[in-house]
């Protein structure tokens, strides 16, 4: 299960690794859309890479450090550093595609 990300958390949570956060709001029916795909992911990629979610309505700040004008966005960490961001509705294959290519340079 994604780890849920506040501005408290964030850090500790990204500091090691890959970790893949989900920047979402309870009225976004594509992040609704995208729970089913990332929780798929999620089971096949979990022991390589962390998942987490981070909801925009509580973290507005957060949203706005990284740059995150539309939901949902996917923003990818490495040891700590946010080092690429995708917006919009992907489907599981496409986001399978670009998780196989960040694993395979990390």
């Amino acid at each position: 299960m994604a780890v849920t990300i506040t501005r408290d958390n964030l850090e500790q949570e990204t500091v090691e690794g890959l970790v893949l956060v989900d920047f979402w709001a309870s009225w976004c029916a594509p992040c609704k859309m995208m729970d089913p795909v990332l929780e798929q992911l999620e089971a096949t990629y979990g022991k390589q890479i962390k998942f987490g979610k981070l909801n925009v309505e509580h973290n507005q700040d957060l949203a706005m450090n990284y740059k995150v004008m539309s939901i949902p966005s996917l923003v990818l960490f490495r040891n700590g550093k946010a080092v690429e961001k995708v917006t919009g509705l992907y489907p599981k294959d496409k986001l399978a595609k670009y998780l196989d290519q960040k694993l395979a340079t990390n």
